[in-house]
């Protein structure tokens, strides 16, 4: 397989509806969405109507944005020259109570993204969107899925019932790492607390703000919990979660540790470094300005070039045109960001045979 252009490692399919998942449902659980009204489940992180949910150019005249597999290759695979690109799809799955049924909603929605997405284009890979309201189903479906090459890591949400660190959780990061999966962690919630440590926000701009303090609470838990002493094979990917809060959180986690670290023994060399040998980040939204010197900083900062993975977060609404990269970052790092990164982070991409 020749060398890739660029991988893009966030894109969103979007569901139009229970009647695509529907085929993929077993009967009882279809008979179930209509009899209790479910056809018009939405996600509340990325409601359709919000406007950055999609860039205006990328909303069709009747339609959803995001919901076919001729708007993916126009309007991100072809444009933006990308090879390889990894679907991640938000539709609500972890959002009913009921553990059965959001397992049975995430193999539907696993089951629909083969059948319409990765067996209609080469390039598309996927996440196994993970029911982490049972463990136990969600390591189900990672061993169910995991013989299918196309699926590159599993998903869960930054915002889930208990801190992603629990050792509850531990069986589903050992069965990713047995297979050599990431771990990705998309901006989002199942809404079982307050999205803000103070209480229910009550406009979308707070809801969306809230996020990056989800994502800096998971990743101290992961952390201080001792998921990757346990597992040191495991990688994290952070997707929308922005970049420009983890120098300053990397600090600030690093400076208390020395003064804690008893408590967490296992935690053993500064969470700095544990953190930039185990997480990525995607670019977009590249939170920095748009001043090459102050993302240099920012760079220089994060001390390593080997955190960032490239990403166009279609269809959603973080950049215009066609820069295939956010402003600001240096020529010579691009190659790392769009290739060498993604393929160092994806085992299942190296395999296929890319050069590196």
């Amino acid at each position: 397989m020749p060398r890739p252009r660029a991988i893009d490692c966030d894109l969103h399919p979007a569901v139009t509806g229970f009647a695509a998942l529907a085929p993929h449902l077993e009967p009882y659980w279809r008979d179930s969405v209509e009899d209790r009204g479910m056809e018009a489940l939405e996600s509340a992180s990325y409601p359709p109507n919000a406007p950055i949910t999609a860039r205006a150019d990328w909303r069709p005249a009747g339609g959803r944005a995001g919901a076919t597999l001729a708007q993916l290759r126009t309007e991100a695979l072809d444009r933006f020259g990308a090879d390889i690109g990894i679907l991640n799809c938000l539709f609500p799955v972890q959002l009913p109570f009921s553990e059965d049924m959001s397992a049975a909603f995430a193999r539907a929605l696993n089951d629909w993204v083969r059948a319409e997405w990765l067996d209609r284009d080469p390039r598309l890979r996927a996440s196994i969107v993970l029911p982490m309201a049972s463990p136990e189903h969600a390591v189900e479906e990672i061993e169910r899925l995991a013989p299918d090459r196309r699926f590159v890591q599993g998903m869960i949400l930054a915002m889930g019932e208990v801190p992603a660190g629990r050792r509850t959780f531990w069986p589903v990061y050992a069965a990713l790492e047995r297979h050599g999966l990431p771990l990705a962690i998309h901006a989002g919630s199942a809404y079982r607390h307050p999205v803000t440590s103070v209480g229910w926000p009550s406009w979308y701009l707070e809801d969306y703000a809230a996020h990056q303090q989800g994502f800096q609470s998971t990743l101290a838990s992961l952390v201080t919990e001792g998921v990757f002493a346990k597992f040191p094979g495991l990688r994290v990917v952070l997707l929308e979660s922005g970049v420009s809060w983890l120098p300053p959180f990397l600090w600030r986690l690093t400076k208390t540790w020395k003064g804690v670290r008893f408590e967490v023994p296992w935690v053993d060399r500064p969470p700095a470094e544990i953190v930039r040998d185990h997480v990525r980040l995607t670019v977009q939204p590249f939170d920095a300005p748009d001043d090459p010197d102050l993302v240099r900083r920012l760079l220089d900062h994060l001390r390593s070039d080997e955190l960032l993975l490239w990403a166009s977060d279609w269809p959603h609404w973080q950049f215009d045109g066609d820069a295939v990269a956010p402003p600001g970052l240096p020529a010579d790092l691009l190659p790392r960001i769009m290739v060498d990164n993604p393929l160092a982070t994806y085992a299942r991409l190296r395999e296929e045979g890319v050069p590196s």
